[in-house]
């Protein structure tokens, strides 16, 4: 039995690719809004790290100044939102899209997932893809730009990205991991405007900035976690989350929910006052009601 499920990934739409060009030059003196390896691209200068933020994982050696962060996430939203109809998604891998463990934590009761893999190897990887994956990303992709934001390390995010965008299609180059942000998550990684991001993940208190921003999910625990986990998880019982009412399905009807919210405006200068945040609050303050009715 392999315990990876295969997913079945279609090309998406061919999507129209718009490059906004800035003026980065000014008459007094440069603003060093693009660095590479440390050398404005403008007036090839020497710019210090503090006078910026670096996105290696965009391009190895990239730094965006301040200014240019804040105008090309400004620029970015705007244009996705006009043009694609796309807002941003921010997944997180462990726990929330497929649960990772080693094989010599497995259990006696869950050896039964080991195929031909070396017994006892500690780098050997046993991934849990979540039931309705496939379907979720291909959906979303519909109606977002999605980055995928972990704090394990690149080379596992690698790992895990060839399993489920083995193709590049959902996710591309848009990946965050801890070697770019070690501590805690954060959405001044992410090229897009606030107001126009959505993060899915199972750990409320990664993002202590961007909770506004934040669809918790059910934490997808498939393998056993701990000696003193009383209830048999998954992999022991031979079962497996719901796929149709499960945590991905449940979360993909609320991004849809958000997703008509924003976009249904009278005319287009209207979505330039729209914002995920104050859509997701008004649905939690929804939900909130219909249950206290129900009772």
């Amino acid at each position: 039995m392999s315990v990876v499920e295969n997913l079945s990934l279609e090309p998406r739409t061919k999507r129209q690719r718009i490059e906004t060009v800035i003026n980065t030059s000014s008459s007094s003196r440069c603003r060093h809004w693009f660095v590479r390896y440390g050398i404005c691209t403008t007036c090839k200068s020497t710019v210090d790290k503090g006078q910026g933020r670096a996105f290696d994982y965009l391009s190895h050696g990239l730094q965006l100044s301040h200014e240019a962060v804040a105008v090309t996430k400004h620029l970015t939203t705007l244009v996705s939102c006009s043009n694609e109809k796309k807002l941003h998604l921010v997944l997180d891998l462990d726990h929330t899209l497929l649960h990772t463990t080693r094989a010599p934590r497995l259990t006696e009761a869950e050896k039964y997932l080991i195929e031909e893999k070396a017994p006892g190897d500690p780098m050997v990887f046993l991934t849990k893809l979540r039931p309705f994956l496939g379907e979720f990303l291909k959906a979303a992709n519909e109606m977002f730009t999605m980055y995928a934001y972990t704090m394990g390390n690149r080379d596992y995010a690698k790992f895990i990205l060839d399993l489920i965008d083995p193709k590049h299609i959902y996710f591309g180059e848009r990946v965050i991991t801890r070697d770019e942000s070690p501590y805690m998550k954060t959405l001044d990684l992410v090229l897009a405007h606030e107001r126009g991001v959505v993060i899915v993940d199972d750990t409320r208190d990664v993002w202590p900035d961007h909770k506004r921003n934040l669809i918790e999910i059910s934490r997808y625990k498939y393998f056993r976690m701990n000696n003193s986990q009383h209830s048999k998880p998954y992999s022991e019982e031979k079962t497996d989350e719901s796929e149709y009412n499960g945590g991905l399905a449940n979360v993909l009807k609320l991004l849809k929910d958000v997703h008509c919210a924003f976009f249904r405006v009278a005319n287009e200068k209207e979505l330039e006052s729209k914002d995920v945040r104050l859509l997701l609050q008004e649905i939690e303050f929804n939900r909130v009601g219909n249950e206290s009715c129900i009772r």
